[in-house]
């Protein structure tokens, strides 16, 4: 065995073979120290546990024939004659010590990235592959990244020296270019096959989500996501004609409230109309960063991390029982501005052809508003500041502010205080002009690393996502005490709502429990406390709120006014970027790529799913709303 092992590796591509097997056995103790570290979240059955190791290690492998590609191209293109020099053997270290050092700091890369989102990369890595400099300073504030790099070269070099023999072994092969080529041909096409015959969904076997996530590989997961990080549902999706898809969609977005504007059956166009005077009251609208429901008092917390909101909920018009539609702030910002279901893929926020659309921006505008977008961070972040300035807002954010007016900042933006700070200057700077305003202010101190002014509150920065609740908890009890000395305060609607949750990771693809988001609506000289228990989606947030100012306007949204829809009639949509879920009466219809669809009871506590037969009616319904969303964006319908 020795002998044979021996021969690989004396060979010209030898060194490849050892890279190969470098690749497979970083990935597996990878693997291990995932599984470990998600124990009491993985179901322990012998198939689970074959499918992580036996289909994880035929992902290693399949990722191994893409990681050596220019390690091939070198040992292929290389002269003999320069291959075979004494010297040549410290570039072979050096290449070896580059590949290794990249796939250690890949394997704490993806245990950092498990840490925060319990799964490997995706969409999201894609994403942040893209905003390197926030993402770095990230890093760089949350972990000893200096640290981590010296361990990181010191393990490497440990690895290159015990490897060194093996990996100058091929220096004595003798190898024409002829045969040299025939062999880079060969070796080339395992990844050429595997690109087009094997694709990251053979690896979801399990009901289980931990044991999909483990039993895939982190770098092929990232190559897939970057592949499919806009997804057309046409293609990936089941589907009905989409003649029958928009007139179920017609039906369904009927309400007694509105009447459709003309005939058209690919148009949910339609005039809500409301009797009575319209309320032109300001509106400030916070949208709190990752602000799960059961961070409060209200919904069973027992930490005491949000006193003020608590307290603010006894006096507000509280919505219980709201899902968000996605698990990342441009899917809840695209469900709070556009107020339609989410389409698969990226959200409509970081979408190219994404201008000009039907927003909450726009009714507010057409009744004599000025709407504006303010953000604590700088707005190029994930399109924000293309996103809403192209569709009818104004865009304020951190480079607003002056230096003197900065108590704290980290990567992600500037302290919430100091946002409400700028918000309050931008509500003011509308007001004197005798316009009303809609203001959506997006936080961002609920975020990894969790920084904060020293002193605001009893729990020290830097040590938690639960201090980081807190703090924007005191931030917002700050920003309206100030507002409460405005003259403005008693005609402003102050809506309090997350973005989505601080965690999407269950047991399942689809955990409804990790959707459920607070919001409080908060205006004592207006708004009567209250609650609102029905079932409601993010998207219905907007319909909701113009519904409360009785407000007549013409809606291209697919939400609905809560309180003006019949009972039976609630639905709400969670997706991740590819998994599709809608949830009525009791049933869940879940969308995946493939044109996979199945049906389930999903348990509102757990986030656990039993599958039920399928319900064909309930499917084409969940089929109508995502296909004729999907289909309206793409094809300009939303504008």
């Amino acid at each position: 065995m020795k002998l044979f092992i021996n021969r690989i590796l004396s060979h010209r591509f030898g060194t490849a073979a050892l890279l190969v097997s470098l690749v497979v056995i970083i990935s597996l103790l990878t693997r291990v120290v995932l599984l470990i570290k998600s124990f009491p979240q993985v179901d322990f059955s012998i198939l689970n546990i074959l499918g992580i190791f036996i289909l994880g290690f035929f992902y290693d492998a399949i990722n191994a024939g893409y990681v050596i590609i220019p390690l091939i191209f070198y040992l292929w293109l290389i002269p003999d004659k320069l291959f075979r020099k004494n010297w040549h053997r410290f570039i072979l270290y050096g290449i070896f010590f580059f590949f290794t050092f990249g796939l250690l700091f890949n394997a704490v890369s993806e245990f950092l990235f498990w840490d925060e989102f319990n799964t490997r990369f995706n969409f999201i890595a894609v994403d942040y592959l893209v905003y390197t400099t926030e993402v770095i300073g990230n890093i760089q504030q949350s972990y000893p990244i200096e640290v981590i790099i010296f361990t990181l070269l010191l393990f490497t070099g440990v690895i290159v020296f015990f490897l060194r023999t093996y990996i100058r072994m091929p220096i004595d092969y003798a190898i024409r270019l002829k045969k040299r080529t025939l062999w880079a041909l060969c070796l080339f096409m395992i990844p050429v096959i595997s690109f087009f015959t094997i694709h990251n969904k053979l690896h979801r076997f399990s009901t289980n989500a931990f044991v999909n996530e483990l039993s895939g590989n982190g770098l092929y997961e990232l190559f897939a996501a970057y592949l499919n990080n806009e997804l057309d549902y046409e293609q990936f999706y089941s589907k009905i004609d989409n003649t029958r898809a928009f007139s179920r969609m017609r039906e369904l977005v009927k309400t007694p409230e509105s009447e459709f504007v003309d005939a058209n059956p690919l148009s949910i166009e339609r005039r809500i109309i409301n009797q009575g005077s319209e309320k032109k009251l300001n509106v400030v609208m916070i949208s709190v960063e990752s602000f799960s429901a059961d961070f409060m008092r209200m919904f069973g917390n027992t930490e005491n991390i949000t006193p003020f909101l608590d307290s603010l909920a006894q006096h507000s018009l509280v919505f219980t029982n709201l899902y968000a539609t996605g698990t990342r702030t441009v899917r809840g910002l695209e469900a709070l501005s556009l107020c339609v279901p989410p389409t698969p893929g990226q959200s409509i926020v970081r979408r190219p052809k994404n201008e000009n659309l039907f927003s909450l921006g726009k009714v507010f505008n057409s009744k004599g508003y000025e709407s504006k977008y303010i953000y604590g961070g700088y707005g190029y972040f994930d399109n924000m500041n293309g996103f809403f300035s192209a569709n009818n807002y104004t865009v304020v954010d951190r480079s607003a502010l002056q230096p003197e007016e900065i108590d704290y900042e980290n990567i992600w933006g500037v302290a919430d205080e100091n946002l409400f700070t700028l918000a309050l200057k931008e509500i003011d700077k509308t007001v004197e002009t005798e316009k009303p305003i809609f203001a959506q202010v997006m936080t961002v101190s609920n975020h990894r690393p969790y920084t904060y002014p020293e002193g605001r509150i009893d729990i020290p920065s830097h040590t938690g996502r639960e201090g980081a609740v807190k703090y924007t908890d005191y931030a917002i009890n700050k920003f309206l005490e100030e507002a409460r000395s405005r003259p403005w305060f008693d005609s402003t609607v102050f809506v309090i709502v997350a973005d989505h949750c601080a965690s999407s990771a269950g047991k399942t693809e689809l955990p409804v429990n990790k959707y459920h988001i607070p919001m409080m609506i908060y205006s004592p000289a207006n708004v009567s406390p209250s609650k609102m228990e029905r079932l409601m989606s993010q998207i219905d947030m907007g319909p909701t709120l113009l519904g409360l100012l009785n407000f007549s306007y013409t809606s291209k949204f697919y939400g609905y006014d809560i309180f003006k829809l019949e009972p039976g009639r609630e639905r709400i949509f969670i997706s991740t970027y590819q998994n599709l879920g809608f949830i009525r009466n009791g049933k869940m219809v879940q969308l995946d790529p493939q044109q996979k669809v199945n049906t389930y009871t999903p348990n509102f506590s757990d986030g656990s799913l039993i599958k039920i037969e399928n319900d064909q009616t309930l499917i084409d319904e969940a089929i109508a709303w995502y296909q004729t969303a999907s289909f309206a964006f793409t094809n300009g319908l939303m504008k």
